[in-house]
């Protein structure tokens, strides 16, 4: 069949990408220029080759700088002087990203994951104690919860505090070497105090994982009695964040250090809970802490914005190869072949940015709303798990692929990439591996359905996701209507609409996922009339990996179709009309073989696919550089003389005249 034109706008000569950029930068756009500003300074400029010593010192006193400041306070209580916008704090976290990544996960640590701890699962008492010196970093923390022998198993973890009444303290105790805390930010050099999860005991009852805040080292940096510190040593990026691992003997911490907001411990030893089900209080303490997870996210997105950044700039400024009679050379952004490596991974960080700002304003509203019901929790936690696995892949994809299309460039440190690619690493399996968490988004989809209907059945299932489609995800943000009218006007045949209909894109994602859920679903049922529940589900975990990407995937393309729908702004509406496109195609491109192979997709219509891919990206060339643009990275955040090269200019004078005026270091 013939392939369709795209009808993709000319590149504009007006104002069009910069309004598209203001619409990037959404709501929050001035805690985003604010770090910008902070990062600019050479102070904060990301170092390669550092000694570990010196590296660390140096995020050290970049955390300092910022200690106090509106970007890593305003998240706090205001009883502190903070001011509870914890969707501030984390847009702030993202833009961290340009800058050295240690800092980004050294702020993270401490007003994240360490302050967020004594925040969420603590009282006021612990609030009033700690959160200042949090704030102002006069009081720098860990959060101690993995272990050696036990990262994503977190209720299986073999610390343990237990309660001795004679003196109203809890023992921590590390019971083996597969017990020590690990990989622990701020435990080698610099960390005074550390929230420890831990098995709590008292009165000879177990009552599982809880938190408690412990002194790792006196106020002169003395490791205190009982606690052994070691340091993780080099690791392959992030060599400014001074992780290590953490043992206890036998070390005494005072009753009220329990942080007690989900349980408490009298002082005769007396265990109290409002939550009675250890499986549901568990999982509630690790619900409060779901910021950290859509931060990192948030963070992965950025980085693919940097480095698409680097890449296209790049792609525009070098030229390769004469064709024609001109004798000119060709940019290499004029191959197919190199806007096909980019452009479709520029659209899909536009689609991972809008997931995103949608993944950020559902944590506002939660975290504001101490009456959410618990169903709304544990779907803000599914999709924050899955879109933070599926924006770290996209991260790590892009940065490698952007390095490969600079070529020898890109593999110089002063252009980033290397470092970026090295530091980011570790994202996929931080705050959650990510192929755990995929599981997690998988078991919670089959777990609700199997709550609200009873049992496994396959077409329920189909129901049940289409509800999930659209009264969940989309309710919040009046396009459940939109999206709806745009599956039901799709006709029944695929050679009756067009390759660009975006009913159709909707409608398929969302077949991808009704299939594989209610498939998982019937094989679940049929395997566990035979098999223990672990066995069934051991069987199945390639099928469940799918399904849960299949519908992070969907929630993503419909965020994207909801961004341009609510967009005012008709130039900026093309724009992000044609990315949509390209995000949703390239998808359907990359999983044509499950679409032929189920039924979904013809070969004729799977070419037309292909073929529409390479139209898009053709359509989208002359607009490459305002794409990104539109990002808003300015150029002393970027930092990468291959990114900065100005009309003429060969890379060896830009690498000079930007040591000149200071972007880089001479």
């Amino acid at each position: 069949m013939a392939v369709p034109t795209s009808t993709a706008p000319e590149r504009t000569q007006d104002d069009t990408y910069e309004r598209l950029a203001a619409v990037v930068a959404g709501p929050r756009a001035w805690i985003r220029e604010q770090v910008r500003d902070v990062l600019a300074d050479e102070a904060f400029a990301p170092v390669t080759g550092w000694p570990i010593p010196e590296h660390r010192a140096r995020i050290l006193e970049q955390v300092r700088a910022i200690a106090g400041t509106k970007p890593v306070t305003i998240g706090f209580p205001r009883s502190v002087g903070g001011e509870a916008d914890p969707a501030a704090f984390v847009t702030a976290f993202e833009e961290l990203a340009y800058g050295d990544v240690s800092l980004q996960v050294k702020v993270g640590v401490q007003f994240g994951l360490f302050g967020g701890a004594v925040q969420q699962l603590g009282t006021e008492r612990h609030h009033e104690a700690f959160l200042p010196g949090v704030m102002d970093a006069s009081l720098l923390g860990c959060f101690a919860m993995t272990e050696t022998g036990h990262g994503s198993d977190v209720q299986s973890i073999r610390t343990t505090a237990t309660y001795d009444p004679a003196t109203e303290e809890f023992v921590l105790h590390t019971p083996d070497s597969s017990a020590w805390k690990d990989y622990i930010g701020n435990a080698a050099a610099h960390g005074r105090w550390a929230v420890v999860f831990a098995q709590l005991e008292t009165l000879d009852e177990s009552h599982g994982v809880h938190a408690v805040l412990c002194r790792l080292r006196e106020d002169d940096g003395t490791v205190v009695g009982g606690v052994t510190i070691e340091d993780d040593g080099h690791k392959n990026g992030l060599n400014g964040v001074d992780n290590g691992r953490i043992a206890f003997d036998h070390v005494r911490v005072p009753r009220t250090q329990l942080l007690d907001r989900f349980a408490s411990v009298d002082a005769d030893g007396a265990y109290h809970s409002p939550i009675e089900n250890p499986n549901r209080r568990f999982f509630t303490m690790l619900g409060t802490l779901v910021q950290g997870r859509v931060a990192v996210s948030g963070a992965a997105v950025s980085a693919a914005k940097l480095a698409s950044t680097i890449a296209v700039r790049h792609g525009l400024a070098r030229t390769q190869f004469v064709a024609g009679e001109d004798g000119l050379e060709v940019p290499l952004m004029d191959y197919l072949s190199h806007q096909r490596r980019l452009l479709p991974r520029v659209a899909r960080t536009y689609a991972l940015h809008f997931a995103q700002q949608r993944l950020v304003t559902l944590l506002d509203e939660v975290l504001d709303d101490a009456d959410t019901p618990e169903d709304e929790q544990r779907r803000l936690e599914g999709l924050a798990a899955g879109t933070k696995a599926l924006t770290t892949w996209h991260a790590l994809d892009t940065i490698q692929e952007a390095r490969e299309a600079c070529g020898g460039f890109g593999y110089l440190s002063e252009n980033r990439l290397g470092q970026l690619r090295a530091d980011f690493d570790v994202y996929a399996t931080f705050e959650g591996d990510n192929t755990v968490l995929l599981q997690l988004v998988a078991k919670q989809l089959l777990t609700q359905f199997r709550d609200e209907f009873g049992e496994l059945d396959p077409l329920g299932m189909v129901r049940f996701v289409a509800e999930q489609a659209i009264d969940v995800v989309l309710e919040r943000f009046s396009a459940r209507q939109f999206i709806q009218s745009l599956v039901d006007s799709v006709p029944g045949r695929d050679d009756e609409v067009s390759v660009l209909d975006r009913g159709w894109h909707l409608k398929l994602f969302q077949e991808r996922e009704e299939h594989t859920l209610s498939s998982v679903a019937q094989r679940l049922r049929t395997l566990s009339a035979e098999r223990s529940d672990f066995e069934a589900f051991n069987h199945v975990q390639d099928h469940v990996l799918l399904a849960a990407r299949a519908h992070i995937e969907r929630t993503v393309l419909e965020a994207f179709v909801a961004a341009v729908e609510a967009c005012p702004d008709e130039g900026v509406c093309e724009v992000l009309s044609s990315l949509c496109d390209l995000y949703a195609l390239s998808v359907l491109e990359d999983e044509r073989a499950w679409f032929m192979e189920h039924g979904f997709m013809n070969a004729a219509r799977a070419k037309a696919v292909v073929g529409t891919v390479n139209q898009l990206c053709r359509d989208l060339r002359p607009h490459a550089d305002g794409l990104v643009d539109a990002f808003g990275i300015p150029d002393a955040l970027v930092r990468a003389p291959v990114a900065l090269r100005q009309p003429g200019e060969t890379y060896l004078d830009a690498r000079a005249r930007l040591r000149e005026s200071g972007v880089l270091p001479s």
